[in-house]
């Protein structure tokens, strides 16, 4: 089950008119399948954030700034819900992270047209160390040593976030898969899927404190069920450290 986010109780203002220029409507969709090769890159990759998440209320357009050219759209659903971080703000716009390749892809959406909600997680993985620690209000839930990705498929450096959460039969190694908003540099494809970067248990404890992976990050049970209570929208930190 997700976790639940808190949703600020606000009158929002009246939403603008949508934007029905043919760039908007001949604009593809920034998911974890697609790429955006408009998009501005992520200023600020090593920071966390206030915590604001924003969900569309239908089909949105992305911006390359506020008030300037639309380069995909976003829907309100990909893998359940989509709830993007906040990472700037401005009078009538707010700027995401997206979950589309390349890594660090960013846009702007109009604030009138988001569900606002706030999560007080931090996930930080620290590639050199093999360790994963999660912060809930800047206090220390835990730290593991989890299983990142070999030299040929490193595990990618930045920030990006929960992306959602979900079971595939299809497989034994893990009750639950959860995808984050980043995708392997090395392979455009695996498991069916385009390469998204993800958190997962395995069934070997001998794997942790190892690179060992195609990239995804392999975490102990325990692990797993605290990163099942974070909210999607939440902030990963990945760094070499």
């Amino acid at each position: 089950m997700f976790a639940l986010l808190t949703v600020q109780k606000k009158t929002p203002p009246p939403p603008p008119p949508p934007d029905t220029s043919a760039a908007l409507r001949d604009a593809g969709f920034a998911t974890t399948h697609t790429r955006t090769p408009r998009a501005p890159r992520d200023p600020h990759p090593t920071n966390a954030t206030t915590g604001l998440v924003v969900h569309p209320n239908r089909v949105l357009g992305v911006y390359d700034k506020p008030d300037g050219k639309p380069f995909a759209k976003i829907s309100p659903t990909e893998f359940g819900d989509l709830w993007l971080p906040a990472i700037a703000r401005t009078a009538g716009w707010v700027q995401v992270l997206l979950p589309s390749k390349p890594n660090g892809a960013t846009g702007w959406v109009r604030s009138g047209l988001v569900a606002q909600g706030h999560t007080p997680y931090v996930v930080r993985v620290h590639l050199g160390l093999k360790q994963m620690e999660i912060y809930r209000d800047r206090n220390l839930v835990g730290a593991w040593k989890v299983a990142v990705g070999k030299p040929s498929t490193p595990t990618p450096t930045g920030r990006t976030f929960i992306h959602g959460q979900f079971s595939d039969t299809k497989q034994t190694f893990s009750p639950v898969i959860i995808p984050l908003g980043t995708h392997s540099a090395t392979l455009d494809n695996y498991g069916g899927g385009p390469g998204t970067v993800a958190f997962h248990g395995w069934p070997k404890q001998d794997v942790f404190g190892k690179a060992i992976s195609h990239g995804c990050i392999r975490v102990p049970a325990d692990a797993l069920f605290q990163l099942r209570q974070i909210p999607v929208g939440s902030i990963v930190l990945i760094d070499n450290q």
